[in-house]
């Protein structure tokens, strides 16, 4: 697998316009990647800091150097909450966020809390969705208790959107999340949302919000020629994101008349949300298995070159140790690490 230089960062530099033209902050959620050369280019393009989903993910950003950490998920890992602790202690610069949607999980954070609160963002959901208060009311039984517990300090409200399927749900869970925020006494409010589908929507409706909007996408980094090629914002407004990742494999075996044999399997690109996309015309994928991929096509030959674009960038980075960097000519301009 290698990563195309320029459209890593044409992807880095539309976000960070598209963020700063509607009056939000970005914080890339890092779990895409959980790579330090592509933190550093964006918090290098203005970037408020990152967001990762587990405390372990949280530790590994903090070892690139990241001055504010946003762990999107309820934080009940004694390990890792002890690790915040302590480098909330040691770092009096050190920011740490993480959500809370219930007075249960408030308690697990006050329990492990040190000499700085743990601060949180009560987590509203919908129905059908991930965690979060399933009601106003249920989220503002959490503001209080945060607001009355000592060792947490609540900072605001999050949500995630990516779940729903049509821009009207996204607007009507958007105009509950600011309901939520109207009732968090708070200075400064933080409301955070994250993904990588309704980002458009998101600017149009939270443009006039009374709160410090953190956006959390993670998948736009390096897009994708499927899932996201299907479902970016840029379908719908100005501009443009352009997959960065393809993987090269060589064909193996032509065993029957019209198909060959690849050495790409799952072990080498995602398939949770599509299968790779062939880019030599011709060329459709059967199936995929660990170590191999079988492709319909006439006139492969073993040892023959194929490309192909991947769906889902999210669990594409997680395969590969290191991957090149190339420019446009496939010259390797560079190295990609990923530490999962």
């Amino acid at each position: 697998m290698v990563v195309h230089r320029d459209a890593l960062e044409h992807n880095v530099a539309t976000m960070a316009g598209f963020a700063r033209d509607h009056g939000l902050e970005l914080a890339p959620h890092a779990k895409t990647h959980l790579s330090p050369e592509i933190a550093e280019r964006q918090l290098a393009a203005g970037a408020w800091g990152l967001t990762v989903a587990t405390p372990r993910q949280a530790e590994t950003v903090r070892g690139f150097g990241v001055g504010r950490v946003m762990v999107a998920n309820q934080v009940v890992d004694p390990a890792g909450l002890a690790w915040a602790a302590a480098e909330l202690e040691r770092d009096p610069a050190f920011e740490f966020l993480s959500f809370a949607d219930s007075t249960a999980g408030i308690d697990i954070l006050a329990r492990h809390a040190g000499a700085r609160p743990f601060r949180v963002l009560a987590e509203l959901g919908h129905e059908g969705g991930r965690a979060g208060c399933r009601t106003l009311e249920e989220l503002l039984e959490v503001v209080a208790y945060a607001q009355a517990t000592p060792g947490v300090e609540l900072a605001g409200v999050a949500g995630y959107e990516g779940g729903l399927a049509t821009a009207a749900e996204v607007r009507k869970y958007l105009d509950s999340l600011q309901e939520a925020v109207e009732h968090v006494r708070v200075r400064t409010p933080i409301l955070s949302v994250g993904g990588s589908q309704w980002f458009d929507v998101i600017g149009r409706e939270l443009a006039g919000a009374r709160a410090r909007i953190l956006l959390r996408s993670g998948a736009y980094v390096t897009h994708d020629d499927g899932f996201y090629r299907e479902r970016t914002p840029f379908n719908r407004i100005g501009g443009e994101l352009r997959p960065a990742l393809e993987v090269w494999a060589h064909v193996l075996s032509t065993p029957e008349p019209g198909i060959a044999i690849v050495g790409m399997g799952k072990r080498d690109a995602p398939y949770d949300e599509g299968l790779p996309i062939p880019r030599r015309g011709g060329v459709t994928i059967v199936k995929m298995q660990d170590q191999h991929t079988v492709v319909r096509a006439e006139g492969l030959k073993p040892g023959d070159l194929l490309a192909f674009g991947i769906s889902h960038p999210c669990t594409a980075f997680d395969k590969w140790r290191v991957l090149p960097l190339v420019d446009r000519d496939y010259r390797v301009v560079g190295a990609i690490h990923t530490y999962f």
